[in-house]
This record gives C-alpha cells, sequence and structure tokens, in this order.
C-alpha cells in the first residue's frame, strides 16, 4: 500500500536510523517527527511499538531479546537483575515471566505496561558494584554480571528462593569460569558471606 506522503516518512525513518532504529516518543517528537507521522507510520507498519511511547523500525532484524532491550531503554538508570540476569547469564533452568529490575532507592519507578517489570531497590554499592555492559540489538543494556548476580540471589533468597540460589551457583560452576575471590567480594558488598560460604565449601 502505497503512503501519500513518502518524503515525510523517509525523512522520520533517516532519524530513527541516524539513532539506531529505536525511539522514544519524545526523542522522536524533538527531532521534528510530527505526532500524527509516528501514528500513520505505526498504522503503515514501517515501525512497530516495542511499549508504551518506544518505537523501533519494523524492517531492522528481529529482537533477540525484546524485554530486556526495552525494559533497558525505557528505564537507562536500571539494571537487569536476579532471575533475569541468570537467565542471560544462562545460570538458571527458571524462566523468567517478568523482567527483574534493580533501581537505587529514591528513584521514580517506571511506568511500563509491557514487559511486566519486577523492581527490587538496591543502595550503595549493592546497587552500583558489579554492572556489566552488554550488546543486544545495538543496545547497551546493564545486566549485573555473574558473580554480582549470585551475591544477590543469596540476599534475596526469602523472596526468589534459596533452591533458586544454590542452583544458580551449582550451573556457575559448571558453565563458568569459577571465580571465587569475585564470588566473596560481591557477597560482602551483599552482606550474604556467611551464608554463601558453606555452598562454596561445598563445591571447591
Amino acid at each position: 500500500m502505497k503512503t501519500k506522503h513518502p518524503n515525510k516518512f523517509e525523512t522520520a525513518k533517516k532519524v530513527f536510523h541516524d539513532r539506531g532504529g529505536v525511539l522514544k516518543t519524545g526523542e522522536a517528537l524533538s527531532a521534528g517527527i510530527h505526532p500524527r507521522t509516528l501514528y500513520e507510520m505505526e498504522r503503515n507498519g514501517i515501525i512497530e511499538k516495542l511499549s508504551r511511547g518506544l518505537y523501533r523500525l519494523s524492517d531492522l532484524p528481529p529482537l533477540g531479546s525484546p524485554d530486556l532491550v526495552s525494559v533497558s531503554l525505557k528505564v537507562p538508570n536500571g539494571v537487569i537483575c536476579l532471575i533475569s540476569a541468570m537467565a542471560y547469564h544462562e545460570i538458571t533452568t527458571q524462566i523468567p515471566h517478568e523482567v527483574y529490575i534493580a533501581l537505587g532507592r529514591g528513584a521514580e519507578p517506571p511506568r511500563m505496561e509491557f514487559p511486566p517489570i519486577r523492581i527490587f531497590w538496591f543502595t550503595g554499592e549493592a546497587f552500583t558494584e558489579g554492572i556489566g555492559k552488554y550488546e543486544m540489538d545495538g543496545v547497551q543494556v546493564r545486566i549485573y554480571n555473574p558473580e554480582k548476580t549470585i551475591a544477590d540471589c543469596f540476599k534475596y533468597r526469602n523472596k526468589i528462593g534459596l533452591d533458586t540460589a544454590i542452583e544458580a551457583l551449582k550451573l556457575y560452576r559448571e558453565r563458568k569460569r569459577f571465580k571465587v575471590n569475585d564470588l566473596m567480594r560481591f557477597a560482602r558488598v551483599c552482606r550474604v558471606e556467611k551464608v554463601m560460604r558453606p555452598y562454596l565449601e561445598v563445591l571447591l
């Protein structure tokens, strides 16, 4: 189906391309794209809505991790954590049905209709330490590294289950390079050194 305003759409598409193919509504408007143009582009299948206020060019390759990418773009100050981080690092058999994200205490909680998110409030070094930056679909996604993720799992064992934390440690031992010093450093950061030590000693 031909559109009536190819120039308008081509100009808008170039704006998207210049910014990696993904734009928030506010960014699109600031770049000179009219709200009606956005609506018409979505209606014509030129862009797709990833979540509320977040659009992506439809002709780009499919997203490998659409939920993590969407949340990272909408919540740039957050960090993917716990079960979502474990799933990314392949140290869990669980399939997360929501995106687990850490925010610094006092940060404004995001308003997202999709994907579903579960927020955990971290403070101090427990929030700032162990953040890895991983590129997905051209977007840099902040995810806690495997060692910090395991320490977090023991810290939040009452919320996600001690069995889940123990399984993560065992799978980490099988699938990753076993960094005992890093594990203990993050255990101290998360104040779970005494809890984790017996399980670590069994695996050493």
